[in-house]
């Protein structure tokens, strides 16, 4: 998934976290809701400004960071 329109860092905004569309939202914040078992409907209805593709987008940033990290060669 192409999340690079929908994952935004901003440094004044939540430390500089990455956040949803420029919301105060961070990828942290909805990874942490579906960690504790909320499912993406009850995010949605609890997040109005939420859509299911900024849900799917903050899956994909936090792949596609895990597989970053796994790529760097350890010393």
């Amino acid at each position: 998934m192409d999340y690079e329109h929908l994952i935004t860092i901003e440094p004044g905004k939540r430390g500089g976290k990455p956040c949803v569309r420029g919301l105060r939202i961070t990828v942290y914040d909805v990874l942490e809701y579906l960690a504790s078992g909320m499912t993406e409907d009850a995010i949605l209805q609890d997040f109005s400004d939420l859509t299911r593709e900024d849900i799917h987008a903050c899956l994909a940033f936090a792949a596609d960071r895990e597989r970053r990290l796994v790529a760097i060669p350890r010393g």
